[in-house]
């Protein structure tokens, strides 16, 4: 799965809180500055393109929806994200966090007790 552009996330967000709507309501849901209905339109049928976002027409409308839900994405995004910069390891990006954001010791331990019960479930 490709990664997407910023402005293209920023539609599949929208997309995700609506579940389903249309170019109008999408943007509305767009941080500012807000972009063209034209260029919204335009990035929302590459997102169809590439595989994230179909539509239901409704005369000369369209209605989007996603293809694939935020955590999917999150999921595959991150993998890619920790293979690439990480050797495939969460131990090197946990303990690269860990230095670079001065993680406090509470912090940590409540990452590991989430870790503790996903193993537990």
């Amino acid at each position: 799965m490709e990664k997407l552009t910023q402005r293209e996330e920023e539609i599949m967000r929208a997309l995700w809180q609506l579940n389903k709507g249309f170019v109008k309501e999408i943007i509305e849901l767009l941080p500012a500055p807000k972009p063209h209905y034209n260029t919204t339109s335009t990035l929302v049928r590459i997102l169809e393109e590439k595989g994230f976002v179909d539509h239901n027409t409704f005369g000369k409308s369209h209605q989007y929806f996603p293809l694939i839900s935020e955590e999917e994405y999150k999921a595959k995004f991150m993998k890619g994200f920790v293979n690439k910069y990480f050797k495939n390891s969460y131990k090197e990006m946990v303990t690269f966090f860990a230095k670079e954001e001065n993680l406090s010791k509470k912090d940590l331990e409540e990452i590991l007790k989430m870790i503790e019960k996903g193993s537990n479930e």
